[in-house]
């Protein structure tokens, strides 16, 4: 996540190194085929969060980034906002366990781990439903051994995991961030029951998941978590949500996060496999992007940017700027789990001069803290904010519209929701707000990045 923290997660723990006999044996062990076209799942954001809870989180999210660096069916779920417990994430409502308990997980394109945060409760009676997972209350619930291969893909808690004085020990697991948060515990597999194209439910056996009974820190605790038990790591490694079920239903994700200023909040779906969540998807033109890789920082979806411009004048950025140095440095990844966007400084010097130049409207008398530009929308029925447009590589352009980068930060005040990244330390990050209102397609097999402003129905 960036600097305006609503994605808690900014997941990218440290990196770690596993085998390559490990991850085939894990791969290979979660091939499976079904009957099934794909599988949905609902995305949830719940009401206005803090623009200054935000960018504070993001901020956070930023640096634990920087620190780590034939047809099949599939599987559509929703998708919800969390805006109305004071988070900036969008949350996946998923079921897990036999028979299933519900929980809400914190979606995330910048992380590889799926982790839930758990109960060895006995007597559960008094916690409130939804608020862990029960693992002794679930009869497929099972921790890997420490000695299994795919014990291996996670980080250790300690050099010699493996208790050889027992002869059952479970696989433990150990993620830390920059800031001392961490989630801890054992590395299990899970059954979850999962909605189809069809409507109706399957169940996915041996789901690899981090149940966790130690998490600890601001970045998984703070107010950008509110309400969420976990995290869906939709990245490109081979724990990810998307790698474990991606190999069953198609190599591919698609999703769209709905505006989270609407009232009522609307559900749009993050969707499995080869579809895309829309019922007009045949009719669906996409622009396509290569998705970069970074040998460096293997889990994020890097985009390149050619050039941007502002209020139709191509700025004078140069594209050493914007690229991937041979230490692994630079570049912009696609991030759902960071609320504001982050632009390499130089850039970002640029642009928000363009801005200021550009702009019509008064300042406000009373700036919020943390922006660098606000403008009093008092006066206006309908404000006219310049627009910014990205031109990516292979030729398409990235427009989206300025309510996914100016946003309400208090009564007819709105600010810029891009902050600077400094250049060398790290990435940018287009983040969750600027995604708003497009169709994003993962395609993994082909590396590529699918977006279209059509299409962002529900199915």
């Amino acid at each position: 996540m960036a600097s305006v923290s609503l994605s808690p997660l900014f997941l990218s723990f440290f990196f770690f190194f596993f085998s390559s006999s490990s991850f085939n044996n894990f791969c290979n062990s979660q091939q499976s085929t079904t009957a099934h076209d794909y599988l949905q799942l609902p995305l949830l954001h719940k009401q206005p969060f803090s623009p200054s809870q935000t960018l504070s989180h993001d901020t956070h999210r930023l640096s634990l980034l920087h620190s780590r660096r034939r047809r099949r069916r599939d599987i559509t779920l929703p998708v919800v906002s969390g805006a109305s417990s004071g988070s900036g994430q969008y949350f996946v409502d998923l079921r897990i366990g036999t028979p299933p308990q519900r929980l809400l997980l914190v979606t995330d394109t910048g992380s590889d781990l799926v982790w839930l945060t758990c109960s060895a409760c006995t007597d559960c009676s008094n916690r409130e439903p939804g608020s862990a997972f029960l693992a002794r209350h679930s009869s497929t619930f099972s921790p890997y051994h420490c000695y299994d291969s795919a014990c291996k893909l996670v980080p250790p808690p300690d050099p010699n995991p493996c208790n050889h004085t027992r002869l059952h020990s479970p696989c433990r697991y150990e993620y830390s961030y920059s800031d001392g948060s961490l989630t801890a515990g054992f590395f299990s597999k899970e059954t979850t029951t999962l909605n189809t194209s069809s409507g109706t439910r399957t169940q996915l056996p041996n789901l690899s998941f981090g149940c966790a009974f130690r998490v600890e820190g601001p970045s998984i605790t703070g107010p950008s978590f509110n309400g969420a038990q976990g995290v869906m790591g939709l990245g490109r490694g081979p724990i990810s949500f998307s790698s474990q079920l991606g190999r069953r239903f198609g190599n591919k994700f698609s999703y769209c996060l709905m505006d989270y200023t609407l009232s009522p909040s609307p559900t749009s779906y993050l969707r499995i496999g080869g579809g895309s969540p829309s019922r007009v998807v045949s009719n669906t033109k996409f622009s396509f992007t290569p998705l970069q890789v970074n040998d460096f920082a293997p889990t994020f979806y890097y985009i390149g940017i050619k050039s941007v411009s502002v209020h139709g004048a191509k700025l004078p950025i140069r594209p050493s700027v914007w690229a991937l140095d041979e230490s692994g440095n630079g570049g912009i990844v696609i991030d759902s789990g960071t609320t504001l966007s982050f632009l390499p400084e130089p850039a970002y010097r640029v642009i928000l001069a363009a801005f200021k130049r550009n702009i019509r409207l008064a300042r406000p008398a009373n700036p919020t803290p943390g922006f660098d530009l606000c403008v009093n929308v008092s006066g206006a029925s309908r404000p006219r904010l310049p627009r910014m447009s990205f031109k990516l590589a292979g030729n398409s352009v990235f427009a989206p519209p300025p309510s996914s980068y100016f946003i309400d930060t208090a009564d007819r005040i709105k600010c810029l929701a891009i902050q600077p990244v400094e250049s060398g330390s790290g990435f940018g990050v287009i983040g969750n707000l600027m995604q708003q209102g497009f169709l994003f397609e993962f395609d993994r097999d082909r590396s590529r990045l699918g977006f279209s402003r059509h299409g962002c129905a529900l199915p």
